[in-house]
């Protein structure tokens, strides 16, 4: 396989574009701004969705499954939600098609206009929250602890596999709670959630914070975020967790009787993460030769490739070939096996390197001799000669080393293009020629937010959570700070 992927240094938007398709993980639909992931994008997907959803149970919520179809007037019911969403909502008007008089095709039947229009599901909020008002009367049904795994439709203008597209899969949790401090508990334990999972499981360091209010999902009146920083320099937010207050219970009346037989409105949240981190995955990451993936969300962990001439040799190479594989899989590791006899050896090592697969083994007549294999990893390119004796010790060792190994460099990236900045003389420049995470105090105004916006194109990315007070002033107006905060272009 020849890769003729564009240098990341070169335009680093080719090169993603073009990683996710030569890849085989996504490609662009016939529907505007929607894509196809394909097999080997959707295992990782798959992956992810395992291990989130694992987590999700063993914080007690369960998954359930809400309609796709919300009707507009729920939408009105909470105003900053409405105003949060109503650009990008696609809208059902009519229920048919008929034939056009002309004959020039099918158009659609004026006849079967719909009595209420429907909102294809941009998130669930509304349609959740009307559903709770008839499971919730008492204390004794509190709290609510719900996750739907669904697909989402928001018509964005300007698309990109992955990262931004008008329709994509993700999860989205909607829990209801007695009080309020339960309710802030919540949002703030699935963020710790979302960060062991970034961190844990995808090898990517994030910073967990609050949202300015202007940044905040539409409704919420807290929301917490985790924020990662790409190779060329843009943040992109990974993950939110939103304290939704009394918003939505009051928009939709939900109320229980307390214990001391109170009438009292609920207290909500919500959270997600979508395919977006897949995106998040491939740029944190990959380089130039293609994917890099942490083994902990690899489709397959190793591949193993037969070097050989004839059936002769291939037959006993794929002998040694399925017990090594045997071994392997018995400790857990997921081992693919590639016997094809359409490509060359060569081609499958360029194959395996642009898809990302942590460990390469590959055997020939002289290992079996020998009883070697080389082993190949993908995140430092780096071969050696080992014995088949104890490989499957080795393998796994092997493993957890690429899995820190690629959070280790991820992180250095992150501390070393994080930097801190006291004047607009400053920041405009660190912002333009050097990217990254820009610490800078702001005087916590949606004004000057809004006007560093205009001039630099970077946002307030967050409020750190472990940001300690510091008296300053901020880098725009000049006027009195406490602390610092993350600023950056963003995806």
């Amino acid at each position: 396989m020849a890769k003729n992927l564009t240098k990341r240094s070169e335009d680093y938007s080719k090169w993603y574009n073009e990683l996710v398709v030569q890849a085989d993980l996504a490609e662009n639909s016939a529907v505007r701004g929607s894509m196809v992931i394909k097999p080997y994008g959707y295992a990782i997907w798959e992956k992810m969705q395992a291990q989130l959803d694992k987590m999700f149970k063993a914080t007690g919520h369960e998954n359930a499954y809400f309609p796709l179809f919300i009707p507009k007037s729920y939408f009105s019911k909470e105003a900053s939600h409405v105003d949060g969403f109503a650009k990008e909502c696609a809208v059902v008007t009519h229920y048919r098609l008929k034939n056009a008089d002309d004959g020039s095709g099918v158009v659609v039947d004026e006849n079967a206009r719909l009595e209420e229009e429907l909102i294809v599901r941009p998130t669930s909020e509304t349609i959740i929250w009307d559903t709770y008002k008839k499971w919730i009367q008492s204390y004794r049904d509190l709290p609510i602890l719900v996750n739907q795994w669904a697909n989402v439709v928001r018509w964005e203008m300007r698309t990109r596999l992955f990262l931004r597209t008008a329709e994509f899969l993700w999860q989205e949790g909607h829990t209801a709670h007695a009080t309020e401090q339960e309710a802030i508990e919540e949002a703030r334990q699935m963020l710790d959630v979302y960060t062991e999972f970034a961190e844990g499981f995808m090898a990517i360091p994030v910073v967990k914070g609050y949202k300015t209010e202007s940044e905040r999902f539409a409704g919420a009146l807290d929301t917490y975020c985790i924020e990662a920083l790409m190779q060329d320099g843009k943040a992109l937010q990974a993950g939110t967790s939103h304290f939704l207050g009394q918003n939505f219970a009051r928009a939709f009346d939900v109320k229980y009787t307390s214990k001391e037989g109170k009438e009292e409105y609920v207290w909500a949240t919500s959270w997600g993460v979508s395919t977006r981190l897949m995106g998040a995955l491939i740029m944190t990451h990959s380089d130039d030769n293609g994917l890099v993936l942490p083994p902990n969300l690899a489709p397959f962990q190793v591949v193993i490739v037969p070097i050989y001439r004839g059936e002769e040799q291939l037959s006993e190479i794929s002998v040694k070939a399925n017990e090594i594989k045997k071994v392997l899989e018995e400790q857990g590791i997921s081992v693919k096996y590639d016997k094809r006899d359409t490509h060359k050896p060569g081609w499958k090592f360029n194959e395996y390197e642009l898809k990302g697969v942590p460990l390469r083994i590959a055997i020939g007549p002289r290992d079996l001799d020998n009883g070697t294999v080389e082993l190949a990893r993908r995140d430092t390119l780096t071969k050696e000669i080992t014995g088949i004796e104890g490989l499957a010790g080795k393998v796994q060792q092997l493993l957890s080393e690429i899995q820190a190994n690629l959070y280790k460099k991820a992180l250095s990236f992150t501390e070393e293009n994080t930097h801190k900045v006291d004047d607009w003389e400053a920041f405009t420049d660190t912002i333009e020629n050097k990217g990254g995470f820009v610490s800078a105090h702001w005087d916590g105004t949606s004004e000057t937010e809004e006007k560093i916006k205009e001039l630099t194109k970077a946002t307030i990315r967050c409020i750190p959570m472990d940001a300690e007070e510091e008296q300053g002033s901020c880098v725009f107006s000049g006027k009195p700070s406490s602390r610092r905060v993350l600023f950056a272009k963003a995806y």
